[in-house]
């Protein structure tokens, strides 16, 4: 089998799959565990695969012409902005995730970030959105929660009364949240019934981190969340000016820098 050939199939059987271990993939293509380690250490450089122990789980698109069908329009178009911050504050939150923990996780781009840090981690995750619930479809690894309720379309977030009443009924040890500003100590987000789930999440969780890169202080948008005073740790990135680092710290939050 030449060389573009295997790693097509490759893609084309961890794409179909979802998620597969090495054995299987070696044997069906019938080449050694090494070729298959190195052609899905290529594919982990492109974006398209995350490596689990023993395994591997697809995260790229089926199809590169499909992926407005798979992430609202909106959302995708985010998912660009400040891109590397919020890889950077992704892999910085992942240490706050133990083992066989319950996460809570908001939507939004950043926390997206997050959530494909996680994938092949024993966890649950409750979760009012769909582009990080179509992450762990295929994660054998993870009990997943949609919470329900009305979709919001820009950004797959479902909300309302139906996603208000499941998250009162639960309780995780930690909440992750993104949001559109941090103004005067004060946290915003643009929807005021996804402020309103973020509410009800904030008081099932016994810590609330934040997700936020350093474009986010200073800005304002539609409806005020909460005080800064009322997160635990905020995650950001470097770019971090250092007047709102002492905002952070008066504010009484843990405040944890990502760095390259």
């Amino acid at each position: 089998m030449l060389i573009a050939e295997r790693k097509s199939r490759l893609r084309e059987l961890i794409a179909r799959k979802g998620m597969s271990d090495l054995d299987s993939l070696a044997a069906e293509l019938r080449v050694s565990q090494s070729t298959v380690r190195r052609d899905i250490d290529a594919m982990v450089d492109e974006g398209l695969v995350k490596r689990t122990h023993g395994g591997v789980i697809w995260i790229g698109e089926p199809n590169a012409n499909n992926a407005a069908a798979t992430r609202p329009y909106a959302f995708d178009q985010r998912m660009s902005y400040e891109m590397d911050a919020k890889r950077q504050i992704a892999k910085a939150a992942r240490s706050l995730v133990q083992d066989n923990e319950t996460v809570l996780i908001d939507g939004g781009t950043t926390t997206f970030y997050l959530a494909e840090q996680l994938l092949g981690q024993s966890l649950q995750i409750v979760t009012n959105s769909l582009p990080i619930a179509n992450l762990f479809l295929n994660d054998e690894n993870v009990e997943l929660v949609l919470t329900g309720g009305l979709m919001y379309p820009r950004y797959g977030v479902l909300l309302g009364p139906t996603a208000e009443h499941v998250i009162s009924t639960i309780h995780t040890k930690t909440m992750f949240l993104s949001v559109a500003g941090i103004h005067d100590g004060r946290l915003y987000n643009q929807n005021l019934l996804l402020v309103q789930a973020e509410q009800r999440m904030m008081a099932q969780a016994q810590q609330v981190v934040l997700l936020a890169d350093s474009t986010k202080f200073g800005q304002q948008a539609l409806a005020r969340l909460c005080a800064l005073s009322e997160i635990d740790i905020v995650v950001t990135d470097a770019a971090i000016t250092d007047a709102h680092r002492e905002q952070v710290r008066q504010a009484g939050c843990e405040l944890i820098v990502a760095s390259d």
